[in-house]
């Protein structure tokens, strides 16, 4: 299938879910674990009817969720499809969405020198070499933040080598940036928003609140 344009994405008006990095992300109250793992246990029917599999968290007080179909790097519109039952089914159910709760995160590394460094940290956080994939360390097992390399000139000064990228929903950003600033934060450079800001702690600490918009 098709990869979908953000735009497409955005039009397909699915209220309870928030497209953060590269997949949809779902949040749904389900209230008890009982309750979420019913829930969870026809969000398995529905996907293997559709042959098509979420990944799954289930907690004890809500169910989150994540659709992207890997085989076109990005969302399809099987993605937008599902999502779309999977929202059914938590209304026959009575369950709440909270799609302004989710949240992704990712480390990025500076590095003027990929095929240097990016053997190594995909060999101490993943365990293998090759989990360095293109300028990604991807942990096979889920456990860890995707950690990206991002490219620098080697000359470049002062350089940062760790920042954190924080993707949220493009219609949580502007709140979070100015609850960040009122604690004391302040706005580094805000130039390509809404695709990204960079905000910096009183230290000089620096994170990038991220959405998908104008990428």
């Amino acid at each position: 299938m098709e990869k979908l344009s953000s735009a497409q994405i955005i039009n397909a008006g699915l209220a309870d879910w928030r497209k953060l990095a590269r997949a949809l992300h779902g949040r749904f109250l389900t209230g008890d674990f009982a309750g979420g793992l019913a829930f969870v246990t026809a969000v398995a029917e529905a996907a293997e009817e559709a042959n098509h599999h979420p990944d799954v968290t289930l907690t004890y007080p809500w169910v989150d969720l994540k659709l992207i179909s890997h085989d076109a790097g990005g969302l399809t519109q099987r993605d937008l499809n599902l999502a779309g039952r999977i929202s059914e089914i938590a209304r026959e159910r009575g369950i709440a969405a909270e799609p302004r709760a989710v949240t992704g995160l990712e480390l990025a590394l500076d590095t003027a020198d990929l095929a240097a460094v990016g053997p190594f940290w995909a060999a101490v956080l993943a365990g293998s070499p090759a989990a360095l994939q293109g300028d990604d360390v991807v942990d096979p097992t889920g456990q860890l933040p995707l950690l990206w390399f991002q490219h620098t000139d080697a000359d470049e000064t002062p350089r940062q080598r760790f920042h954190l990228d924080l993707w949220i929903p493009p219609d949580v950003a502007d709140e979070r940036i100015r609850t960040a600033v009122a604690a004391g934060g302040r706005v580094v450079d805000d130039s390509q928003a809404p695709a990204f800001t960079v905000l910096a702690d009183p230290e000089g600490n620096k994170v990038c609140v991220c959405t998908f918009l104008d990428r």
